[in-house]
């Protein structure tokens, strides 16, 4: 009896819940590399990006440092939006949309989508991995429920109720249960794990795109609008 003989002896039903927690758990811990990855790649570049930018004393070549970064960096987009923004409001200077939004606004409006627009990229696969955490003890349970259905049909059928004959497939089916919780644990540590992480990055988001604003607005550096205030 064990967890080899429990798959010799899976139905329909049996392989159906077990290739679906294998699918789970292949999902989940894809996309706890990728956030991995993602994350640990982020906190290497995030603060050089920014530092670069701000220690940059001409307005241009900070502009064109940001372009050179990869596309896949966030802070560097979120920068290049509001320059682009502040540009456009620019070329447009006199025109109806400079008369219905003021610098400022239209600047502040570009930066909240692209801080938005960031945040959720940041959430990517966070979704799959909590679904997992909260149905993957579930659907092995069900797993297990059938297994000691099966089980106890056969020993009705045998009619030999002692516990050697009871012990091996009930403990057989419960292998299902361990099986779900297997694949949830994992997946509900990474999950918090992210948020939080996912929570770090976006008030520096926040925490740059105010920088930001200050800047295309009032043409100030991020320092010497400290110094201001």
């Amino acid at each position: 009896m064990g967890f080899n003989h429990l798959v010799q002896q899976l139905d329909l039903v049996g392989w159906v819940v077990f290739i679906t927690l294998v699918v789970m758990s292949l999902m989940s811990w894809y996309w706890i590399i990728i956030n991995f990855l993602k994350n640990t790649r982020l906190r290497g570049r995030g603060d050089k990006v920014t530092a670069t930018f701000w220690e940059t004393p001409n307005a241009q070549d900070a502009i064109r440092f940001m372009e050179e970064q990869p596309k896949s960096e966030p802070f560097s987009k979120i920068a290049l939006d509001a320059a682009q923004a502040a540009a456009h409001h620019q070329r447009h200077d006199g025109s109806r949309l400079a008369e219905s939004l003021n610098r400022s606004e239209f600047v502040d409006r570009a930066l909240r989508q692209a801080v938005t627009r960031e945040s959720m990229r940041l959430e990517s696969g966070l979704t799959v991995l909590a679904t997992v955490g909260s149905t993957a003890p579930f659907v092995g349970l069900l797993g297990t429920v059938w297994g000691i259905y099966r089980a106890l049909i056969k020993i009705g059928a045998s009619g030999d109720a002692s516990i050697s004959a009871v012990a091996g497939p009930v403990g057989e089916a419960l292998i299902m249960t361990a099986i779900g919780l297997f694949v949830a644990i994992p997946a509900v540590l990474a999950y918090n794990f992210f948020v939080r992480l996912n929570r770090v990055t976006n008030n520096q988001f926040d925490t740059f795109a105010h920088d930001l604003h200050d800047f295309f607005a009032t043409g100030s550096r991020v320092g010497e609008v400290a110094a201001k205030r």
